[in-house]
């Protein structure tokens, strides 16, 4: 199951920013952790520590978030959402810990249990920072699957027929298949394939910045990787290897595009 999902690394410095000030406001107003005990210029030299360590944390976790989008081919799922925020729990929790025993309490000699400290102490304040965590996480992916509906592109049918949209680095190319037009695209970084009733010709008319190669053939030059020729034919390789021949007729534009000499 897919989940909303930015993978900006960018955009998620603006969440460690927002889990430090929310931290110090959190810690500062509940006094938590013996901090109502400490005076208010205190509460301004310790309190930014504990922001540090969770906007630190998060920090930490984003290698592993990269690895895992990857891992999964660039598909976000909902299993790799729990797996962030148990990680940052976890993690939180020996960062936390260590501070409370080395910086907010280092000579007491009777220190909160480490069991008191988890069911008293860190997991009501683990509730209260998760929600605005996962509220930051769950409000950029909803942002950017938005922005890309935007920014799709649609190709349409002929009459009542149903379009199809997608985006536009989807798209690999476009071919004619009798009265049906043939969509070639990627989706989950594999290719997939859509027939919509239209013809070639009012598909380029509708996305002039698709290139016709051939009267049988659209291609999105985004994704072109090389040109070949054998006996004087010519044939255009294009992401996840797929092919199409390119006719005498549109030869001097697709070369003059995708910027290619031949002999």
């Amino acid at each position: 199951m897919r989940f909303p999902f930015d993978p900006s690394l960018r955009h998620h410095l603006f969440i460690a920013v927002g889990l430090f000030l929310w931290v110090f406001v959190f810690l500062f107003f509940t006094e938590p952790l013996d901090i109502k005990e400490l005076y208010f210029d205190e509460k301004l030299l310790y309190l930014p520590v504990y922001s540090l360590v969770a906007s630190f944390g998060y920090l930490l976790l984003l290698p592993l978030q990269s690895w895992l989008y990857v891992y999964n081919a660039r598909v976000w799922k909902l299993s790799s959402e729990f797996l962030m925020l148990f990680a940052f729990s976890l993690l939180g929790l020996v960062m936390v810990r260590l501070v409370y025993l080395f910086v907010v309490v280092p000579y007491e000699p009777n220190p909160y249990s480490l069991l008191y400290f988890i069911k008293s102490i860190y997991i009501p304040a683990l509730l209260v920072v998760l929600p605005i965590v996962e509220a930051g996480r769950y409000g950029l992916g909803r942002y950017l699957e938005k922005r890309e509906e935007e920014q799709k592109i649609t190709i349409s049918g002929s009459g009542n027929y149903e379009g199809f949209r997608l985006a536009w680095n989807q798209l690999i190319m476009i071919s004619s298949a009798d009265n049906y037009v043939e969509v070639s695209y990627t989706e989950d970084n594999r290719v997939k394939k859509h027939l919509i009733r239209n013809t070639l010709s009012a598909v380029a008319s509708d996305l002039p910045q698709l290139l016709r190669v051939h009267r049988s053939y659209l291609i999105n030059p985004d994704h072109y990787k090389y040109i070949n020729s054998e006996n004087g034919k010519f044939k255009i390789t294009m992401i996840h290897d797929l092919q199409c021949s390119v006719s005498k007729t549109y030869l001097p534009k697709v070369k003059d595009v995708l910027d290619f000499t031949t002999n």
